[in-house]
């Protein structure tokens, strides 16, 4: 597979809101099966696109870039191949006798938020969103969903409110923010981002709302998991009070998921 061909594969998991690793040879000495800048994508299902060398060493990068993407870190690994390791360098079973230095690069798309509500809430929320660098995409029947009132949201999901919920192709990298405040429309988007895979839902309201929310939804046979890993209430304890300081902390509480790590957690 060519390099050409491993990034065309790289745009298409980006583009579908997938993460991946780009594993780069930037290092070798003595012997080697490739040379400086050979490349291998490895996506998160642990899949390998290209080749640095095959055998024990791309088993052995194959789980490391797997655990990069957990951390969401990069990280670099050197392989001793039939030679003495140095230290902090991994032995290889192999014949080659030299040393390569791998450098695995965690790529993962641009941020997606969905914010379901274009009210009080909403509004800032997008906006400030949209200022720290996500890609604001805003669902709501009420009459406020206006491209005017939304000037930078990516897209609008004006109409009937269900339907235009089963518009939405969703994606693991999206986070939500369900910021309506009518019960009816909150489950609805609710039932629709725990069917799928996503990085972040949260949820406006009080302790004993998310209580109440959390319950029906386990007795609606939702697993417990995805229940309790709904951050509810929504945003950072920061005390906040009007809706420009709420959304200040529903944004810092997105900020503080994007840049620590991925996974979707109860607050």
């Amino acid at each position: 597979m060519s390099d050409t061909e491993i990034i065309a594969r790289l745009d298409e998991l980006l583009a579908k809101g997938r993460s991946a690793v780009l594993c780069t040879l930037i290092h070798k000495e003595g012997s080697g099966p490739r040379g400086e800048g050979a490349k291998m994508l490895v996506d998160a299902e642990g899949r390998p696109f290209g080749t640095i060398g095959g055998g024990g060493m791309e088993r052995r990068l194959v789980a490391e870039a797997l655990e990069a993407l957990r951390e969401g870190r990069p990280r670099t690994l050197t392989f001793a191949m039939g030679i003495e390791p140095d230290e902090g360098a991994v032995a290889v079973d192999s014949l080659c006798g030299g040393e390569v230095k791998i450098f695995l690069d965690v790529i993962n798309p641009d941020p997606r938020l969905i914010v379901v509500g274009s009210g009080h809430i909403g509004k800032p929320v997008s906006d400030l969103a949209h200022g720290v660098g996500f890609e604001v995409h805003v669902v709501d029947d009420a009459v406020t969903t206006t491209r005017e009132r939304f000037a930078h949201a990516r897209r609008i999901y004006p109409g009937p409110f269900e339907e235009e919920l089963g518009r939405i192709d969703v994606r693991p990298s999206d986070f939500v923010a369900v910021v309506h405040g009518d019960t009816q429309h909150e489950f609805a988007a609710l039932r629709k981002f725990l069917d799928a895979e996503t990085t972040y839902v949260g949820l406006l309201g009080s302790g004993n709302k998310a209580m109440e929310h959390r319950k029906r939804l386990l007795e609606e046979g939702y697993p417990a998991e995805k229940v309790e890993a709904i951050h509810a209430p929504i945003g950072l304890k920061i005390g906040a009070v009007t809706p420009e300081e709420i959304a200040v902390s529903v944004v810092a509480e997105l900020i503080e998921v994007r840049r620590r790590g991925g996974s979707r957690k109860a607050s």
